[in-house]
């Protein structure tokens, strides 16, 4: 869906979301040389008959092409790396902000019949079709501006993409061919999403409808309503299940393994209550089948249990914040209250680079990350889980700034060590003949100075101070 092609241009969430992008350099900033120009002549020749190949007629290519050019804007943003995530929490109260709510309820009011009929039709609440409509254009009041078959050309031509990119160039030529809508009014993101709802053209050609009938799927209409009843069609096609909700705020016990709590751990309500989970008011969780808990925000912050519709909406943009941010504004338009949620706000989230310094550094340590690209995926959370419990650290795989300062202690020899491992330099310094007293876990001055000693005795500084090196050297 639209996250497929917005991830792949690294704004997962953001754009066409109704959030607010950080400043940007101005288009003179990318310059289309003559030699560019000249070669995107030659390439959209040669794009012709590869559209006409694949069923397009001469005419509608040529009335879709006519005067395109490149576009500077889609270059520089396509290339433009952003460097920091928005925490969750900015995000969220940004998403489900009261003016979002009010405006929400404000659609609701004005389409209740519409609404109905869209629910009835395709057994998709309501609520969660406006929290659709609201986080990807802010209920249609901005959807993006920009020529989508200058957009998709321009990534096609000179994108990272480029395959992606003439895949749905040529299905958003099959959209204009099918009549739905003309070369001028296909709006939408720089990255190519549509409409109200921001569909990528793949996937307006799988889910969009004509719900009021008149022969074409108008996602751009001001009524908006082909665009609602496509998004829960779309939700519809993914197997929503109707009046369940996506999503519960739960308590955790003490002692619980947050290894175990992650989305891909999906198990019965009755499991979790064995484990001690809990509403927050201490009320036994709701069973709507198997579900995850996940820690958006780590250990310090709240604990999500997510059920089937929460990875329905995941469907539609594959992040956990998006999909909570939908899920509850949906809820506050139909009249819930806020979460009040208590956040890890001192403990800011890693930038792109300080996420590739992490996979370095953890898989130096013998965490293999599995690659180093600033992409903290599966493999990346369970390095981190798997460093979190060798240190005894809550394994909620929570990249954020303090795990990384950790992690660059153990890296440079400085982490401070736990009793257990105290312990275990003491019983190896005392294998190796220095007394370091009784194996208890507390550097007092005889273990410091056995420490002392069997740093002379291999050419080490002689600080006396137990550290992950020596642990290291001890067989540790």
């Amino acid at each position: 869906m639209r996250a497929t092609l917005i991830g792949a241009l690294a704004l997962i969430a953001v754009m066409g979301s109704g959030l607010t992008l950080p400043a940007i350099a101005a288009d003179e900033d990318v310059k289309i040389t003559f030699e560019q120009a000249q070669a995107f002549g030659n390439w959209k020749r040669d794009f012709r008959a590869e559209a006409l190949g694949q069923g397009i007629a001469a005419q509608i290519y040529d009335n879709a092409f006519a005067g395109i050019e490149l576009d500077p804007k889609v270059l520089r943003l396509d290339r433009r790396q952003p460097e920091f995530s928005r925490p969750i929490w900015k995000y969220l109260e940004s998403a489900v902000s009261e003016t979002r709510v009010a405006n929400g309820r404000e659609k609701l009011a004005q389409k209740t019949q519409v609404m109905a009929e869209i629910e009835h039709r395709y057994g998709v609440d309501r609520q969660v079709v406006l929290g659709i409509w609201g986080l990807e254009s802010a209920y249609g009041s901005f959807y993006g501006n920009d020529n989508v078959i200058r957009s998709l050309a321009t990534l096609a031509f000179d994108g990272r993409r480029e395959k992606f990119a003439k895949e749905q160039l040529i299905a958003a030529l099959r959209i204009l061919q099918r009549g739905d809508i003309s070369p001028e009014r296909m709006k939408g993101s720089w990255a190519g999403a549509m409409g109200h709802t921001q569909f990528i053209p793949t996937s307006f050609e799988s889910y969009a409808v004509d719900f009021d009938g008149d022969g074409r799927r108008d996602i751009w209409a001001d009524d908006a309503h082909d665009a609602l009843a496509s998004a829960a069609n779309y939700l519809a096609r993914h197997k929503w299940k109707f009046g369940q909700p996506a999503y519960a705020i739960v308590r955790l016990p003490a002692g619980i393994d947050y290894f175990e709590l992650n989305a891909s751990n999906k198990q019965s309500a009755a499991y979790w209550a064995s484990r001690g989970v809990t509403l927050p008011n201490g009320a036994p969780i709701p069973d709507y089948g198997d579900a995850a808990i996940v820690l958006p925000a780590g250990a310090r912050g709240p604990a999500v249990m997510t059920f089937h519709n929460f990875g329905v909406i995941r469907k539609y943009n594959n992040a956990t914040s998006y999909a909570l941010g939908v899920a509850h504004l949906g809820e506050r338009i139909a009249g819930g209250p806020a979460l009040n949620l208590t956040w890890p706000t001192d403990d800011r989230p890693l930038g792109r680079t300080e996420r590739k310094t992490l996979q370095e550094q953890l898989t130096a340590l013998g965490f293999d990350t599995d690659g180093i690209d600033g992409i903290l995926g599966p493999n990346s959370r369970k390095a981190i889980r798997n460093f979190q419990r060798s240190r005894g650290l809550p394994a909620d795989g929570y990249a954020s700034e303090k795990l990384l300062q950790r992690v660059q202690s153990a890296t440079e020899g400085r982490e401070p060590l736990g009793a257990q491992q105290i312990g275990f330099i003491q019983s190896a310094l005392n294998a190796r003949g220095y007394d370091a007293g009784i194996p208890d876990g507390i550097p007092g001055p005889r273990t410091r100075a056995a420490i002392a000693a069997f740093q002379r005795s291999v050419g080490y500084q002689a600080d006396g101070q137990p550290s992950m090196a020596l642990l290291r050297s001890l067989g540790g």
